[in-house]
């Protein structure tokens, strides 16, 4: 018994650590689920970047408990699954979310999302996974930058050509 106690407790650190190193965690409940859909769902998770994996409620309680994390004790009921998104704080739910609405599943729903030590709503990981991706929000960022610099280069070419005689 008391193997099994230390097992557990090395069980739960892992996971204390798990939530503690990700950028955003979300929990979805997945009973009825076809092994072809957990395969595919886990595959788009790997090439996303995102570590999905089903934990033991009881377990995820105590890590939560340990951190200080309250709100998940109605979410740690039944067949849940986390998506830990490590790099990308918008993945886990933008390919869950995805996931769900593509296959029309019934069987699988999000439930709560953590980021940080907030606690996220459904609707606010819904409208997380809403959120452009990383690299289109660069690209926006570049193209307003590139924007606002070209029209300062055309406004002090106006002015140079105006105090220098010539005509704009």
């Amino acid at each position: 018994m008391g193997k099994n106690l230390e097992i557990k407790k090395q069980v739960v650190s892992e996971i204390t650590e798990k939530f503690k190193n990700a950028q955003s965690v979300v929990a979805v409940h997945y009973s009825g689920l076809t092994v072809e859909e957990a395969t595919k769902l886990r595959a788009q998770c790997r090439e996303a970047g995102v570590e999905y994996v089903v934990l033991k409620n009881t377990l995820v309680r105590r890590a939560l408990d340990d951190m200080g994390i309250t709100g998940w004790d109605n979410v740690l009921e039944g067949p849940t699954a986390y998506a830990f998104g490590k790099t990308d704080a918008v993945a886990p739910a933008k390919v869950l979310c995805d996931f769900i609405d593509k296959a029309k599943n019934d069987h699988m729903s999000v439930e709560i999302g953590l980021m940080g030590q907030e606690v996220l709503s459904v609707d606010a990981v819904k409208a997380l996974a809403a959120l452009p991706s990383r690299e289109v929000l660069l690209a926006r960022l570049v193209g307003s930058l590139n924007s606002s610099i070209a029209k300062l280069v055309y406004c002090l070419d106006a002015i140079r050509k105006q105090k220098g005689g010539e005509e704009a």
